[in-house]
Parts: C-alpha cells; structure tokens; sequence
C-alpha cells in the first residue's frame, strides 16, 4: 500500500516537469505560436465547460427517457468537462490527453436497441388517383 502512494506522488511530481520540457522542446520547434496555442486552447475548455455544465441534466434526462442509465450520460459530461479543464491548463501533454478525451466514443449517445426494432412495417398514405381524373384537369400554364 505504501508503494501505491510512492507511485502517485512521483506521478503527481513527474508530469509538471514533463509538461515543462515538453513545452519547451515544442517552443523551440514552432516559437511563439504555442503561446496562441495555449491562448486558444484555454478558450475552448472554457467553452466547453460553459457549455457542458448547461447540457448535463438535459442529457440525463434524455438518457432515463431512452431507458438507459443516468450515470453514463454524467460519465460523458464529466469526462468533457475534465476535457476542458486539462485544455485550460497550459501544456502540450494536457492538451494532448484533452483531445483523446474528447475523441473517446459517448455512451449515451449510442442508440437504444429498444427504439430501433425493425419489423418490417414501412407506415405511409396510399391515395388511388383514375386515370380519367388525371387526363380531365386542366392543365395551368
């Protein structure tokens, strides 16, 4: 148990200084353009965070409404939101592990195989037109 907490803390130590040199080996490839990068970046976790703390408890609810569980949609929003979060901080490894979050598949968007059974049916309106009712219409021009 003791060497579970060794780990964490040389986990919790390690990724700043990896983060750092990273940044720094990035800098001297592209310059200062990673300071727009981390300017914009910043800006869409914000937004993504703005947005997902408004959409939560509707997608729970549409989650339950589908028959699915509530905790899969709370997974998915609080996953984007870590996403955000680890935009907003700036680095190129945060970033990095951001957009893996964020390209991960969501549970509840998947569809509900309840909702999708096909028996076959096609439903629709059939209107029997004649023929004389056809040919007698005036045409307009």
């Amino acid at each position: 148990m003791r060497s579970f907490g060794l780990i964490f803390l040389l986990l919790v130590l390690g990724f700043p200084v990896l983060e750092i040199y990273t940044m720094f080996q990035v800098a001297d490839v592209i310059g200062w353009w990673l300071l727009a990068w981390f300017i914009l970046s910043a800006l869409i976790g914000w937004i993504l965070i703005k947005e997902e703390k408004m959409a939560v408890f509707g997608r729970m609810a549409v989650a339950v409404q589908n028959g699915q569980s509530p905790f899969a949609a709370l997974w998915d929003s609080g996953r984007t939101m870590l996403a955000g979060l680890l935009l907003i901080i700036p680095g190129v490894l945060s970033d990095v592990l951001a957009l893996i979050l964020l390209l991960l598949p969501n549970k509840s968007d998947r569809i509900n195989p309840r909702s999708t059974h096909d028996d076959g049916v096609i439903e629709g309106e059939v209107r029997v037109v004649e023929a004389e009712q056809i040919e007698s219409k005036p045409r307009s021009q």
